[in-house]
Formats: structure tokens, C-alpha cells, sequence
């Protein structure tokens, strides 16, 4: 149920994200991908929503989350392109539990203010659970 929640929030963040400006230009010679940059970090972020999104392009993903927070430390939309990164990279996509927990901690400890600290914690305990384990953890919540 949490994860339906957080992955509407997203969504909803993804089509009203801002658009990007990107330039690009060789790497060095032995490498064939391109480097982005971008002139705002919205336009980064964008950029990650695409990634993770419309493409699901797991490189690129962690790509741009590392430049994001190299390059805009204190962008405030940090916690939401790790707690992406997490989610739907390294858990859904990749199905890499141990980078998914850590990146969900990496949250927790960073920003632990973000609104996204509270679904991340939750979110490393319900690492590996099936569908079915999560309803059943829910119901029990409930009583």
C-alpha cells in the first residue's frame, strides 16, 4: 500500500516535473556515452525522472542521482531522487536488495527531516517481502 502511495507521488512528480537543458559533449576518447550537464538542478532532476521512468535506464539512473548530489548538495529534491533510485531502480529493476537498503538508509541518515525519511525506513523493512507478506504485515498493523 505504501509503495502504491509513493509510486503516485512520483508519478505525480514526474509529469509535473521541469523541463530540462542539456548539453552535450564527448567523454574522452575511449568512452563512447555522452556527459550531460545541465544548467539547473531541476533540469537534472528531470533528467532522473526520465531515466527512471520512461526509459528505465538503471546506469544512467545512478548516473545522474550521483551527479545530482555531487554536483547540487543541497538541492531539496535529493531525498526524492534517492528514495527513486532505491525504489525502482535497485529494487524493482535491478532486484539488488543490499543497494536498494542502503541507499533507503543513506536517506534516513542524510535527511532525516525529508518527508521520505519515514517511507524509507519503513521502506528497508519491507525489503524482499512479497505481496502477500506485505498484506498480510498491513492487516496486522490494523487491528
Amino acid at each position: 500500500m505504501r509503495k502504491t502511495l509513493m509510486l503516485a507521488v512520483l508519478l505525480a512528480l514526474a509529469l509535473t516535473g521541469c523541463h530540462r537543458n542539456v548539453k552535450t559533449t564527448q567523454k574522452e576518447p575511449q568512452q563512447t556515452a555522452a556527459v550531460e550537464t545541465f544548467d539547473s538542478p531541476e533540469a537534472l532532476f528531470s533528467a532522473i525522472e526520465e531515466a527512471v521512468f520512461a526509459k528505465q535506464d538503471t546506469q544512467k539512473s545512478i548516473a545522474l542521482v550521483d551527479q545530482l548530489l555531487a554536483d547540487y548538495p543541497d538541492f531539496d529534491k535529493n531525498p526524492v531522487a534517492l528514495f527513486m533510485l532505491a525504489s525502482f531502480v535497485y529494487d524493482e529493476q535491478l532486484h539488488d536488495l543490499d543497494k536498494a537498503r542502503e541507499t533507503y538508509q543513506q536517506i534516513v541518515d542524510d535527511y532525516p527531516d525529508s518527508p521520505f525519511a519515514n517511507d524509507a525506513a519503513i521502506s528497508i523493512t519491507q525489503l524482499g517481502m512479497t505481496p502477500d507478506e506485505l498484506v498480510r504485515m498491513f492487516e496486522a498493523n490494523q487491528e
